[in-house]
């Protein structure tokens, strides 16, 4: 295809096995910020909190730049997601991660918005080649 033309009408590609690879690393990275930082935000508090969401930050900025595609970025947060809602759910026992404070929702809300901004700051795909202006 043509270089100019739009990366929306170019057809998708599955991924190498390297880059699958590392997006999987990733998931399981982020699955681990967050089992990290449900312990961190509970135990330090105020500054617990503060952590985590940074470690999460710089966990989906750090992927997204070493994937060099906003999907490094996407992958860790599917992880932290996944790990912070199954730590949610609390156990017959009456066992739990998360205490019912303001704390533990400004973790999962907060991470959630760190998610998203991280990922709409992650580098998208450019196609390849040159800058150019539109209209030129």
């Amino acid at each position: 295809m043509n270089d100019r033309t739009s990366m929306l009408a170019q057809p998708l590609q599955r991924p190498s096995v390297g880059r699958a690879a590392a997006y999987l690393g990733l998931f399981v990275l982020g699955a681990l910020v967050g089992l990290a930082g449900a312990l961190v935000q509970g135990g330090w508090s105020p500054w617990g909190l503060l952590l985590a969401l940074l470690g999460e930050a710089g966990l989906l900025l750090g992927g997204a730049r070493a994937a060099d595609s906003r999907a490094g970025a996407v992958a860790p947060a599917a992880g932290w997601m996944v790990a912070v809602i199954f730590l949610t759910a609390s156990r017959p026992e009456g066992d739990f991660v998360f205490a019912a404070g303001s704390g533990s929702y400004l973790f999962l809300l907060g991470g959630m918005a760190v998610a998203v901004i991280c990922a709409t700051l992650g580098v998208g795909r450019q196609p390849g080649g040159g800058p150019v202006r539109l209209g030129k």
